[in-house]
């Protein structure tokens, strides 16, 4: 599955642009895409609900609560309400919500994009945006603010925000240092690369410079994060703006991500992070998952990776294959050796090399007396 988890979104966006988009978006093969709401100016001091005005026009997706693996048609998805876990999403109108034809829509996702100058006084506002959209991302502006979204954020849940969203068509005014990026990466935090900012929509010049920017920029992201993860977007705000998944490879390996990592970046780092965003708003720090009476009406306890005794870790691993070829320790072979005073074929095969000396030593003892 292919995804694209920026599509420009605003409040003036015709309906009829909206359902285009999506339509040649599916056409191109991405099963999955994200409407994003860019927030800029200073985040609201006081405890104010935050709304999410992107209207739901599908099911959620499979990770998220209430997601099936079915895609209903457009006017029963219209109609659906979210998970309790966050606010109902406001109904569209008639003329907000693209008519229902017969060429499907992709699995929408809403995101939000926040534009952070000043991360003083935004941090204990990030868990309120992520519980009211499905995915949230932040754009530093400023050496410091992007210092805090890669390594000081945290949501209500104790995890970071899933991306880190640059504007690589302008001069950044400050350098990527590798050491920052790759505690991003290690933390989960994935950066995105917006393809359709190097086309952008000013004239010539400014066109030509900033490609050039996005050019210089993405070669500095990749020599610091050596290419893991990134995640390839499109920032696309109309139709003319997507790009076929293959043609995107081809300009990322022209600017310096291979092939292999791109198509990576668009399909399965695009997918971690979408199934890490699902687990978090439906589960307790991807431990516990919350099931709803409905699917289950118990809570199911799932073992992280590697916690688990028997078969994790080196010492688990080395037992788990003792046991399965039938061996035991050396100590463990003498003893049984030594008691049965001899045995027969299939004990040998337990004895060490020690205690079989020390019994060919008392054999030969024996039949020199």
């Amino acid at each position: 599955m292919l995804y694209d988890l920026n599509i420009a979104w605003s409040p003036g966006t015709p309906a009829a642009d909206l359902e285009r988009t999506l339509k040649f978006a599916k056409s191109l093969g991405y099963d999955v895409v994200a409407l994003n709401h860019i927030i800029s100016g200073p985040i609201p001091t006081q405890p104010t609900p935050i709304t999410n005005p992107i209207p739901q026009l599908t099911t959620p997706h499979p990770s998220y609560p209430g997601g099936s693996a079915s895609l209903p048609s457009l006017s029963s998805a219209s109609s659906s309400s979210s998970s309790t876990n966050r606010p109902p999403p406001s109904k569209p109108s008639s003329s907000s919500n693209p008519s229902s034809t017969s060429s499907p829509l992709p699995t929408v996702l809403r995101r939000a994009t926040l534009t952070i100058a000043d991360p003083s006084t935004t941090n204990y506002r990030l868990g309120d945006y992520a519980r009211a959209y499905d995915v949230l991302a932040l754009r530093p502006t400023s050496d410091r603010s992007f210092a805090w979204a890669c390594t000081g954020t945290t949501t209500a849940s104790g995890d970071p925000p899933a991306l880190v969203s640059l504007d690589l068509s302008s001069h950044l005014g400050w350098h990527l240092h590798h050491r920052t990026a790759m505690a991003a990466v290690q933390r989960g935090v994935r950066f995105e690369v917006c393809y359709a900012q190097a086309f952008g929509d000013a004239n010539a010049s400014d066109r030509a410079r900033s490609r050039a920017n996005f050019i210089g920029n993405l070669q500095a992201l990749v020599r610091a994060t050596k290419g893991r993860g990134v995640v390839v977007s499109s920032e696309a705000r109309s139709a003319l703006g997507l790009r076929a998944p293959a043609d995107v490879v081809n300009l990322l390996a022209v600017w310096g991500l291979g092939p292999e990592k791109g198509f990576a970046a668009l399909g399965e780092a695009a997918r971690a992070v979408v199934v890490n965003e699902g687990i978090k708003r439906r589960g307790f720090r991807g431990v516990v998952d919350i099931m709803r009476p409905a699917e289950g009406g118990e809570r199911k306890e799932v073992e992280a990776d590697g916690v688990d005794g028997g078969g994790s870790g080196k010492g688990g691993k080395k037992k788990q294959q003792q046991g399965q070829q039938g061996q035991k320790r050396k100590n463990e072979g003498g003893g049984a050796g030594g008691g049965s005073g001899g045995g027969g074929a299939g004990q040998q095969g337990e004895l060490s090399k020690r205690q079989a000396k020390k019994m060919r030593k008392e054999a030969a003892a024996q039949a020199k007396a």
